[in-house]
Parts: C-alpha cells; structure tokens; sequence
C-alpha cells in the first residue's frame, strides 16, 4: 500500500502524491504491462472460479450455496481490488474500472447495516470476533482499508471508501479500553487503520490502532503448536521486543504497523523496539536474496543464522512484508541501509514469486532445489498472487522522496516524478537507465523554480567506484551505502549521470550459517544469480558441481534468454562420485576426480520459468575459507 506522510509529524521524509512518481520504460515498466495486461485479468479469473466472489454472493442473498475456500478468502479480493485501484492511477483502464466497479457494488451490497462484512462470518452463521487468533476478521478488514484508500486515491471515487470507513466504525465500536480486549492473531488492521487516519484525519482510526498494538504482548493467544504466543507476536510486549520471532509475515506487517504509529505519534519506544528488530533480523535471520521466514514449521522465522537452502521457506508475502516495513523505517530515519535491504527483496525474494510471462507464482522461495518444485497458477491460500499484484502496480512509490532540504532519489528506473519541496518549490525529474542490468542512470531537471536545493542519490552498499556528474563535469566519487548529495541552484535541462559499475562478485555466508560454510554464492548490482541445470552441459548434477579456487566471473547480456537478462559466466569443476558408493569413507579414502567445466548463472528471480529443473544459489567453492 502506499504511504502518505505530507501531513506526518515524524517523518524524516515525505513521500510523493500519488500519481507523482510514474514509471516510463524499462524494467519495471515492462513488469507493471505484465501485470496490467496480464496478471490482474488472470487473478479476476482466478478469484471467480476460486470461489472468492461467490461467498459475497451468497452473503448478500444474491445466490444459494455454502461458503468456499479458507477463513481468509476476502482479503484476496480486497488485495486484488487494490491492485487495480493503484494501477488505474497509472494508466487510465475502462475494462479494469468498470471490473472493480462491479465488485465494489457486491461489496456494498453485502455489508451490513452496522457496517460488518465479511463473508465467511455472514454465510456460516458464526459468533462474530470469537476466534481472533485465527478468523483473520482483523485482518481482513485491514485489507479492505488499504483498497479503499488506494481506490479513492485513484479515481476520485468515495463508494469503497465508504464501505472501509463504515466497517472500521464498526470495530471502534466494538473494540477499545472499555470494551473488547482482543487483537488479530493475524496483523494488518495497524498500518490500515493508520492509513485511514491519514486519509480521514480521523484521531479514533489512530487510537483505535495503537490499542491493538498495545494489547499484543499478554501471552493470551494460543499459539501454532511449539511457537506458543510468539506465533502471534504475543510473547512480549512490542517496546520490549528484542528479536523478531513467530509467523514471518505477521511479525514484519506488525513491524510496519507500529513502525506508522511512531510516525504520527513519535513515541521514541517504538522506533527504539524496531530498530532492535530490524537490526536481529537483518544480522542474523535474513536470506541473502532478502527472503524472510526460515522454517515452513509456522512459516516462521527459526533461531539465529537458521537459513537452510532447500528447506527454507521464504513466502512470497514475506518479501513484501519487508519492504513495506523497510520504506516506513526509511520515511522515519532517512538512513540508505533501509532502500538496501528493500532493494534486496524487490529484485529478489519477492520477485521470484512471480513468472515472467505473468501467470504462475510461487508461495515458498527456495534457495536450493532438486528439480521438484514448479510455479502454481493459483493457491487454494492464494495469499501472495494478489499481494504480488498490489505491489508490482506499486513500485514507482518507491522512487523518492522529497524533504525541507530537497529531493532524495532511492531506487532507479526510467521514471517522470514530479515533486514539491517545502511544499511549494515545484521540481519534475525524468530518470532514465537500463537498470539493472547495468548502473548508468541519467536524471534530467526538466522544471525547477526557486532557490538551490539538495539531489540525493542513494549509493547501494554493493557498489564500489561510483561516480557522479553534473553537466559532464565530476562531482563526486562516493561509497556505497550512503546518498550523493549535490546542492546547487539547478536549473532546467541540467543533467546528473550516476554510473554504478556492475562487476559480478563472490558472496560468503556468515561462518554461524552452518548449511552454507565451503559456499559462495554470485551477485552482480542488486541481482542474487543461480545455477539451474537448464543452462549448464547436458546431464550435469548440479549438487556434484563447485567453483574453482580460481574463478573468473564474466558477464554477458543474452536478449534470447528469459526475456532478456545478464548471465555471469563461471569456471567450475565436476566430481565424479560415482565410485562413492558408501554412505560415509575414512577421509583417507575420501577422494574423488574432477574436470573442468564452464557454469552459468542467471538471475535467481528467473528461475524455474522453463518448467521444474534443479537449482542452486550457494555452491562449494575451494577456496571459500571454509572448507
């Protein structure tokens, strides 16, 4: 969901209006036509034969039948509708509108005089707010905010707002000091409620969100099996927090929202708590393509420096939990290392959960396969397919922002965004780069008015040897992991090149992450890149492959490969194993053969889009240090 902090006390930055910051061309212009054209009409089919639109149906007295799919299923629908709603601010759809106009109607036909919806509790007849560790009822309604939000923010139109406003009437009536005591097992409602609040300017939406934040931390909920109350973030109180712990997504949707209540409230507690926990997770409980959630057990984060390859989970949804929560850290400190790690997951672990050609995702993102897992056109807990659309269609809001010094650029593609510092200063920027397959990004001041003021240009903390200009003249060499700051008196037509060079190198795994000592694994820019056995000789076993002690890494650009990518080319070697017949040998006779061979690597987010085949991210190399 996009964030609005032009009226947020607390923010270190501002975020762009919607419909202010618009993607032009290149890499994620070709991914939001995808999912324009593609990936949104596929979801509407989807939810319809799923059965999701159904259920409001029967809810309103519209058709008979029973209730089908998992407790959850509205939110699907409220995720899709969102998806819409932010790419119709892009780009004008009639045939899209007039679908989510249609669902809209349903919705405001099924909702209740006292402004409760949702289907499940209206068709089966249940007690209402009696399960709130695992109805999702919270949950589901936070998921109706945001689309509501996004759909007024972009067509003008109030009708889904007001079936939003009027349900979360509906829990301030219910829910607060004096009344019910409970919480969602599953949080979401916070950073909507937020959200509406921002919206609305009305203070109970905020209140009603800092009480459910401030009833979590009790011990009252039960649990998943072994997890107990940390399923449900429910061991501590959230100022106490010391790690990230429990369900993945549930913890980093929290973080997001309690990360918004310190935005508008700046109780120095909470940014206290999650700057102890982005730190835990970053350090110590992050995969390296900024996937999150090592154990499918809980779909929960496991112990520290717990990250196995081919059992670790990494759901989707995660990967986009992450973002969201790391862009609010960023709005609430300005600090690069938060557009880091949301660039990280971005490219990687959330961009694999979605294939190329629009239609399949994936749920669970493994770092090691033995060729047995395949991307799925939906999931019966279909989750991560329209949270993957929401956020495609959302990308560009995450570009920049602005400050009372200037404009700060974060993450680059060819973009338009147009920008008022202090309110008042009207600048518009084009960008324009084939990022990321190469670090060449061009900004042009196309207007400007009024006195100097500050580009800053985030530098990623893989880069090394950035440079900056101004109008052809060097400006600056910075590191990585901090802005290039340029203040000047700028003027139309003044140019800025940043040149970040892309060399693919070799990453290691912290010596506590057991499953990855003797590994490496390969990057190149923001890019995590794999082994899959598709591209390497034929008959190759990927699990008897290593790197050499003297490997060169070269990069090539390859248009007829997966759409078009970059590949890094490797020097391997292969063992012969087979002549190890035993289970295990006496080191002494521990020794195999092994022959030279030439390994490619691709991006990790292509993978798996030539049907199922072997992968691998990390891979032994001899002279890792760790042997």
């Amino acid at each position: 969901m996009q964030v609005k902090t032009n009226l947020t006390p607390f923010a270190r930055l501002r975020t762009l209006p919607p419909g202010t910051s618009i993607i032009t061309g290149g890499f994620w212009e070709r991914k939001q036509t995808i999912n324009r054209h593609v990936t949104l009409r596929h979801g509407y089919q989807m939810l319809e034969k799923a059965g999701n639109f159904d259920n409001f149906r029967v809810a309103a007295g519209l058709t008979q039948g029973k209730y089908k799919g998992l407790i959850f299923n509205d939110s699907d629908v409220y995720k899709w509708l969102e998806a819409v709603a932010c790419d119709l601010a892009l780009h004008p759809d009639a045939e899209l509108e007039k679908t989510a106009d249609d669902v809209i109607s349903l919705l405001v036909t099924t909702q209740e005089k006292n402004g409760y919806l949702n289907s499940h509790f209206q068709t089966t007849g249940k007690e209402r707010f009696s399960d709130l560790e695992y109805a999702h009822e919270l949950y589901c309604a936070g998921h109706l905010i945001e689309a509501a939000i996004a759909h007024r923010q972009a067509t003008g139109k109030h009708s889904l707002l007001e079936v939003a406003r009027r349900f979360a009437d509906h829990l301030d009536s219910v829910f607060g000091p004096d009344k019910h005591q409970g919480t969602s097992g599953h949080p979401e409602i916070e950073l909507a409620l937020v959200e509406l609040y921002r919206e609305t300017r009305e203070r109970r939406y905020l209140d009603l969100a800092l009480f459910f934040v401030n009833q979590r931390g009790q011990g009252k909920m039960r649990g998943f099996g072994r997890w107990g109350p940390a399923y449900h973030q429910d061991r501590v109180p959230i100022r106490e927090a010391v790690e990230v712990e429990g369900h993945a997504v549930r913890q980093l949707y929290l973080n997001s929202g309690v990360t918004d209540l310190y935005l508008e409230t700046g109780e120095q507690a909470l940014l206290e708590a999650m700057l102890r926990l982005w730190q835990d997770m970053t350090t110590r409980k992050m995969y390296l393509t900024g996937g999150f959630g090592a154990r499918h057990s809980g779909e929960s984060f496991g112990e520290a420096h717990e990250l196995p390859s081919r059992s670790a989970y990494c759901e989707t949804c995660a990967a986009i939990a992450a973002m969201m929560w790391n862009w609010r850290m960023l709005l609430a400190t300005g600090k690069p290392h938060f557009a880091d790690i949301l660039e990280r997951s971005l490219y990687n672990g959330f961009l694999s959960g979605w294939s190329l050609d629009g239609r399949r995702f994936f749920y669970v993102n493994p770092l090691e396969s033995l060729g047995r897992v395949e991307r799925q056109e939906w999931y019966e807990c279909a989750c991560c397919p329209p949270n993957v659309m929401r956020q495609v269609a959302t990308v560009g809001h995450y570009l920049a922002t602005t400050s009372t010094e200037g404009i700060q650029i974060h993450h680059f593609t060819s973009a338009r965004l147009a920008a008022a510092i202090n309110g008042s200063q009207k600048v518009v920027l084009s960008l324009s780069t084939d990022y990321p397959w190469n670090g060449r990004i061009q900004v042009t001041v196309e207007e400007t008015e009024g006195g100097p003021w500050i580009l800053s240009l985030r530098i990623p903390a893989w880069s090394s040897n950035a440079q900056v200009s101004v109008n052809g003249r060097p400006a600056a060499e910075p590191a990585g992991g901090t802005y290039a700051m340029i203040e000047r008196a700028w003027q139309p037509g003044d140019m800025i090149e940043l040149d970040l060079p892309m060399t693919p190198r070799l990453i290691r795994a912290h010596p506590y992450v057991d499953d990855l000592r003797g590994c490496v694994a390969i990057e190149r820019g923001p890019l995590v890149y794999c082994f899959e056995a598709i591209d390497q000789e034929a008959g190759l076993n990927l699990r008897h492959t290593s790197l050499s002690p003297e490997v060169r890494l070269q990069a090539h650009w390859r248009g007829d490969l997966l759409g078009g990518v970059v590949t890094v080319e490797a020097d391997g070697l292969v063992s012969d194993l087979d002549n190890w017949t035993d289970l295990y040998l006496p080191q002494e006779l521990a020794h195999v053969s092994q022959r030279p061979v030439r390994l490619i690597a691709v991006p990790y987010f292509a993978w798996a889009n030539r049907g199922p085949g072997a992968l691998r991210v990390w891979i032994p190399c001899q002279d890792s240090g760790w042997d």
